[in-house]
């Protein structure tokens, strides 16, 4: 399985999308790229709350500072959604997270037309959840 690009490649990846339906295409490719989440992460303290669709993401800061990502959902769409978020925030400090202009990213992906109210109200959630973790862990 091919790893996730980083989020300049992301970025040149959906511009080169032609239509709405190139992108979800990427986005449920993306999504089948994370990694298999454990049993002991698909817990209460990871489900984010606000989302349709059962959303996992779990955040473990580590020795140096940053924090690693895994995340998983039961719909292919936001899996995809869930992969784009890891992708933006993965390997960096909780300093770095709170610090990032992820309206600015979200509009370069030119996502927003294509999602669906629920969908774009799920990926806000996942965004405030990881913001107020990362929060704590400043």
């Amino acid at each position: 399985m091919p790893a996730l690009p980083d989020e300049n490649k992301l970025l040149r990846n959906f511009a080169r999308c032609q239509d709405g339906e190139e992108r979800y295409l990427y986005m449920i490719e993306l999504g089948g790229r994370l990694p298999a989440l454990e049993e002991a992460q698909r817990n209460d303290n990871n489900l984010i709350s606000g989302c349709q669709s059962q959303v996992w993401i779990d955040m473990q800061k580590q020795g140096d500072g940053t924090i690693l990502f895994a995340g998983d959902s039961d719909a292919v769409i936001v899996k995809g959604l869930v992969a784009i978020v890891i992708i933006l925030f993965q390997g960096k400090t909780a300093q770095q997270i709170l610090a990032l202009d992820v309206k600015s990213f979200f509009q370069q992906l030119a996502l927003e037309q294509h999602l669906t109210p629920s969908r774009t109200q799920g990926l806000n959630a996942m965004i405030r959840t990881i913001l107020a973790r990362a929060n704590e862990l400043v």
